[in-house]
């Protein structure tokens, strides 16, 4: 069992794009599947999709754009949560990345929580 699977999921992306790979699998939650509908919208992915795996578990396939690498930072850990308020929702790297953030009305970008002036946890951020 793992401690972060948010962690976890953002690791596995990080190896599979360092190792130039198309695609790769993890186990699937309801979290990991909005932060990576978020990643497809914001074309950091090219496609994802949740198959049944092996021992009866979901998984979910991911597939990347070739030659691209990925930075991903993990902001909230397990062992320390980090807020924000809505006007404490800075862009990332002045524009360039995004940041990932779950609110009360789902998981999203930082832009689209400032503009709906909701703060919330941030998950993570990405260059």
């Amino acid at each position: 069992m793992h401690t972060d699977p948010i962690a976890d999921l953002l690791t596995r992306l990080r190896n599979a794009s360092l190792a130039r790979q198309e695609r790769t699998m993890m186990p699937s939650s309801r979290m990991k599947k909005e932060i990576l509908r978020v990643m497809k919208q914001k074309e950091v992915i090219a496609d994802f999709k949740e198959s049944d795996g092996s021992a009866g578990q979901r998984q979910v396939t991911v597939s990347f754009f070739p030659g691209k690498n990925l930075h991903l930072k993990r902001v909230s850990k397990p062992g320390q949560r980090i807020y924000k308020k809505s006007n404490e929702l800075f862009p990332v790297l002045r524009g360039y990345g995004f940041a990932i953030i779950s609110t009360s009305q789902g998981v999203m970008t930082g832009d689209e929580a400032r503009k709906k002036k909701l703060g919330g946890e941030l998950i993570c951020e990405i260059l």
